[in-house]
């Protein structure tokens, strides 16, 4: 995927396939949908400073607004983040519109970073600037940080363009590789 960048590998763009529309669009709306359905659930069901343990000393949901990104990274500073989150939107598009070359892990992989890009980005543009998070994992009294379903995707997403990297390279590498031996 990260090769998948590069110029080189660009055309003009056009519309995919319709099965590459299919896992795009579909992938996108449900994390889209399933990040603030469970955000507006979970913030209904609790107080701020009620918690719900799913698997006592490891999970809970509890409520956290986060003002920043990532670790809290850039705090208090909506309109970068929210045009960070804008560019990054366009960037998933012009990724999956200007590249012919999409093997289905790297498919399924932008489609769960538009939900999840998405989903942050609505609550950065309707929520006065500040993410719901609730999903809590903790040992003892060692806490990650508190995030949602939309950073879960994002996070899933690298993963899956990693692997999509290391496993699967661009069809243009294949033919370099075999002309060459």
């Amino acid at each position: 995927m990260l090769k998948e960048l590069h110029p080189r590998h660009w055309h003009k763009p056009q519309i995919p396939p319709v099965r590459d529309q299919v896992i795009f669009w579909a992938l996108a709306m449900v994390g889209v949908i399933g990040d603030l359905w469970s955000k507006a659930a979970v913030f209904k069901a609790l107080g701020p400073n009620d918690k719900i343990d799913l698997i006592p000393g490891f999970l809970r949901f509890i409520t956290a607004l986060n003002d920043g990104a990532a670790f809290s990274m850039a705090r208090g500073k909506q309109p970068f983040l929210v045009t960070v989150s804008i560019v990054a939107w366009i960037v998933i598009l012009g990724v999956f519109y200007w590249n012919r070359h999409h093997t289905r892990l790297t498919l399924i992989a932008l489609g769960m970073f538009a939900g999840g890009i998405l989903g942050n980005l609505y609550d950065r543009m309707f929520n006065e600037g500040l993410v719901r998070d609730f999903i809590d994992v903790y040992i003892g009294t060692h806490h990650w940080p508190t995030f949602n379903v939309a950073d879960s995707l994002l996070c899933i997403a690298v993963g899956l363009l990693m692997i999509a990297s290391l496993f699967h390279p661009h069809p243009q590498e294949k033919a370099e590789a075999s002309d060459q031996t």
